[in-house]
């Protein structure tokens, strides 16, 4: 398994200059490759491949005036800017001819400086180096201090240095890593999430939704009023932006540092974890949206599906439009819509149901019965062949039709109410 390890790094200004020009050269070169192979369609060209426009866009422009700055920055950052391009066109490409699932991903487009988030990626060709001083070497760059809160688990195979809308710069590992499972347990629990709380699991207990945003919307509200008297293309102004961009960065890191030890709780607790497969996206666009996106369900379950992965636990979701709120988690029954208000009802078993308890309950079951079917046991039971007496066609073919009591069925003009079957049907034996 592949896993990313961030890390604060710490630039001097002289570092933070060589970094500018190297997230600059990336952009060029990305934005150089997309130009080509836009006009190489407009003039109905074939298209350009990886490695012809690897030749022009980087090693036939360093040799012109125009581009000769290329070569002060590391040939692996541009060629993994047009890696990044690659990868953007055979996505997009994927996506028309319907082999990617999820939702259709548009055209590569162009890069700009004024983006708030910068990244350069070196490989393993590029030969960076964590010393033995704990200072990150990277070519045509220095030793950059690091601030490690906990040791990488393998040696690295690319870094990705990225400087965020608040100006904080961060090393992004990828290290190769094998599972760690952990022991087992018996324990197995179904996951309801919600706004109030923002999860209700299937042993009754609720985790309450912290709302990080909507502790921090005063603050941010300020801040933001503040920008806004801030004269547009003044120094003040961008250290407005500054303000205002640290600021949502911290309401983020807090809800991900949350999230991951909850997540961690559930996975180390539990040996099978079930959730509902809500649509994010759908919800974002009601007018709940703040709300949704405050609570951050997708990384959440994405979350507890990597680590489900990693330490040996199983993880599933449920369909969508499985109705695990109007269903009795007792008898099965079915009730009809029920609004956001109600939150307990009763069964007409006797059951009395607390509305997302039932809900965690019915995940865990449904999560069960599929979890069960992908191993191929029978959910249900198998069709079997009806008996020759019910499969055979009679000559009173009246008694196929069926009427519902009280709505007449015309039939041969006449008005039918009640139809009755021959004695040979009537003679059948149950099933």
């Amino acid at each position: 398994m592949q896993l990313r390890y961030n890390y604060r790094v710490y630039p001097t200004p002289a570092q933070q200059a060589s970094l500018g020009r190297a997230f600059g050269c990336a952009r060029v070169v990305f934005n150089d490759g997309l130009r080509a192979r836009q006009q190489a369609r407009e003039a109905g060209e074939a298209y350009l491949s990886d490695g012809d426009l690897s030749k022009r866009v980087i090693t036939q422009a360093k040799r012109t005036p125009e581009r000769e700055w290329l070569g002060e920055v590391s040939a692996v950052v541009l060629q993994q800017a047009l890696a990044d391009l690659n990868t953007a066109y055979r996505n997009f490409f994927t996506s028309l001819s319907g082999k990617r699932k999820g939702r259709k991903v548009a055209p590569p487009r162009f890069r700009s400086r004024k983006d708030n988030r910068q990244a350069i990626r070196f490989t393993a060709n590029a030969r960076f180096k964590v010393l033995d001083n704990s200072r990150l070497r990277l070519p045509k760059i220095g030793d950059l201090a690091v601030r490690w809160s906990r040791r990488l688990p393998a040696p690295p195979t690319s870094v990705t240095v990225i400087r965020d809308a608040a100006g904080r710069y961060f090393a992004s590992f990828v290290v190769q890593t094998s599972d760690e499972p952990l022991p087992p347990v018996d324990a197995e629990v179904g996951i309801d999430l919600g706004l109030t709380h923002f999860a209700v699991l299937s042993n009754g207990k609720k985790i309450a939704a912290p709302k990080f945003l909507r502790r921090a919307a005063r603050k941010l509200r300020r801040l933001q009023q503040d920008l806004s008297r801030k004269q547009p293309g003044s120094n003040n102004r961008s250290k407005a932006v500054v303000k205002v961009a640290r600021a949502h960065a911290r309401v983020a890191d807090t809800r991900r540092d949350w999230q991951h030890k909850l997540s961690t709780r559930i996975i180390r607790d539990n040996q099978a974890v079930y959730v509902e497969d809500l649509c994010v996206t759908g919800l974002g666009r009601t007018r709940l949206a703040k709300s949704v996106h405050d609570a951050g369900w997708a990384s959440f379950t994405g979350m507890l599906e990597y680590k489900a992965a990693r330490h040996g636990r199983t993880f599933a979701r449920v369909d969508r439009f499985f109705p695990s709120t109007r269903m009795c988690s007792d008898c099965g029954r079915i009730n009809d819509n029920m609004a956001l208000s109600v939150r307990a009802w009763d069964c007409p078993c006797g059951s009395t149901h607390d509305r997302d308890v039932n809900a965690a309950k019915n995940v865990l079951a449904a999560g069960r019965a599929d979890n069960s079917n992908d191993r191929g046991a029978q959910v249900r039971p198998a069709p079997v062949l009806a008996p020759r007496v019910e499969a055979v066609i009679h000559s009173d073919a009246a008694c196929s039709t069926r009427s519902v009591e009280g709505i007449p069925v015309l039939q041969g003009g006449e008005n039918v109410n009640v139809v009755t079957c021959p004695p040979s049907l009537s003679a059948a034996p149950a099933r």
